[in-house]
């Protein structure tokens, strides 16, 4: 099968736009796509075409196979394929990619030590780099009985208690507060002469599910509980929500989705009465202050990469670095033994941990993992799980493509069409899935759509199949059957569907 070149590709897709070669709805500067300024009416117009839903499952869509556009990775599939860079970096931008995989992978280590560039780990951390919760660039799982996790961890907070909580809240200067003992997340690593703050349990009990034809699933639903706390109980109002490491493809192009498209599929109040109502996370820019849309994180409660990187590299490994300057980590004022021991900021480098460029060098890496081309899109069974997928309503929150900014700061993510299979909204999943913990605008039963590209080549390179916040579903019809709320009918059109149709739409969401 000939592929186009990715440069050649990226040309295809820039053209099919720019002449025309899908429908063309008419333009105007209030017509389709009227809130993107990037383009000109003509090619608003056009774009607006090419994204539209497909009701053709006779064949693939025109460059579906790069479902990342001219920089989606060809490279051979195995396990490191979400460890790629964008199959259109120039070579400067590939040695850069390269040193931010280095940092990527770098083992902190406690301060004070003899290797000074890596001093700072801590002192409480979940993991020692961030290829240890992101292995392979790929999804996390819930550690197995008698292991301590290593890629997913126990998110804390409490509710508002004072006038100026709740100000903070509403001011979104914070979207959750801390619980006051042990901070924003359980950490289970110390640093030598600290406790870990204690250990996530995980139990499961077993629900059978049957669906049409008599076949019988079942879910596991799990409990969690923490012992060993270092530091006595937590507040007896504490909410826990536990977070696998999520997949890192894809991130960078899915930062120059202009955000009137993903705002366009908003629906708070279900005025179309289809019974899904996506909501924006609205969040404060650290950096400039202003309200923006968050898109990123299991809640979408950050904006950009940037804040992404910085935030877990300060609760994760608790490295400081300019956005997020605290070199004790997620140490709180009660933890004063934790917030006395050495960090490893050092005069020289500056007041943080991670100056730049390093934060700069692991966005850099961060923002341009490519995502692999399609595999199998013109098997029949595949095109009949894609139209099964439509027709049961999973692409409404789903959405499938966009094309991104013509102006996107880095080029090689500009004018893309990409198809990341996701609104990026929040959307009230059901009691089955509520965590009960709000997270800024997202309430304790709403959760962002995960976007969907690479979801079938997980085992290839995570060696497992769990999916979902906290990995609870074993494989991907056990995810689908766990929605539930806005979901609901999709997920009962997908229980009520034959053997043979379940499996086409398994296999189309393995070809992703």
């Amino acid at each position: 099968m000939h592929f186009p070149s990715p440069i050649a590709a990226r040309a295809a897709v820039t053209i099919a736009v720019t002449a025309g070669l899908f429908c063309i709805a008419a333009a105007a500067a209030e017509g389709p796509l009227a809130h993107r300024a990037d383009l000109d009416a003509e090619t608003r117009a056009r774009v607006a075409a090419v994204i539209r839903p497909t009701d053709d499952f006779s064949k693939p869509e025109p460059f579906e196979i790069m479902q990342a556009g001219a920089a989606t990775t060809r490279k051979r599939i195995n396990r490191d394929i979400f460890s790629q860079s964008l199959g259109n970096l120039s070579f400067e931008q590939e040695r850069d990619f390269k040193l931010g995989n280095g940092l990527f992978r770098k083992l902190w280590v406690s301060a004070p030590s003899s290797t000074q560039a890596s001093d700072g780990l801590g002192p409480l951390f979940n993991a020692r780099s961030c290829q240890r919760c992101h292995l392979k660039d790929g999804r996390g799982a819930p550690p197995a009985p008698g292991e301590t996790a290593s890629s997913m961890f126990l998110r804390l907070s409490v509710p508002p208690r004072t006038e100026e909580e709740r100000r903070l809240l509403a001011d979104k200067r914070l979207l959750r507060i801390p619980e006051p003992t042990y901070g924003g997340q359980l950490q289970e690593f110390a640093v030598p002469g600290l406790e870990p703050e204690g250990h996530m349990e995980i139990d499961y009990t077993e629900i059978p599910v049957t669906l049409a034809g008599g076949e019988t699933v079942s879910l596991r639903k799990p409990s969690y509980r923490v012992t060993g706390l270092a530091n006595g109980p937590m507040a007896e109002d504490a909410m826990v929500s536990p977070r696998v490491a999520p997949p890192m493809i894809g991130l960078g192009l899915i930062e120059q989705i202009h955000a009137g498209d993903i705002l366009a599929h908003a629906d708070p109040e279900d005025a179309d009465g289809d019974g899904i109502s996506g909501r924006p996370s609205m969040v404060r820019d650290s950096a400039t202050g202003e309200i923006v849309l968050g898109r990123f994180g299991w809640k979408a409660s950050q904006p950009d990469i940037a804040a992404q990187s910085s935030g877990a590299f300060n609760g994760d490994i608790g490295i400081s670095s300019p956005q997020a300057p605290a070199s004790w980590g997620d140490c709180t004022e009660a933890q004063a033994q934790c917030r006395a021991m050495p960090s490893g900021v050092q005069a020289r480098l500056g007041d943080v941990e991670a100056p730049d460029p390093i934060m700069e060098l692991v966005t850099f890496y961060a923002r341009n993992l490519a995502v692999p081309r399609r595999r199998h899109v013109k098997d029949p069974q595949v095109l009949e799980g894609k139209r099964q997928f439509y027709a049961a309503g999973c692409a409404s929150c789903h959405v499938p493509k966009y094309v991104t900014r013509k102006d996107a700061p880095q080029k090689e993510q500009a004018f893309q069409l990409i198809w990341p299979y996701s609104d990026l909204l929040l959307h009230d999943m059901g009691e089955g899935l509520a965590d009960g913990r709000p997270v800024g605008d997202a309430s304790g039963s709403e959760w962002r759509t995960s976007p969907l590209w690479g979801i079938g080549l997980t085992e290839t390179v995570s060696g497992h199949t769990q999916f979902l916040h906290d990995g609870r579903a074993r494989n991907l019809l056990e995810a689908i059957l766990w929605h539930g709320g806005e979901a609901q009918s999709a997920r009962d059109t997908v229980a009520a569907m034959s053997r043979g149709e379940r499996a086409a739409l398994i296999r189309f969401l393995e070809s992703l």
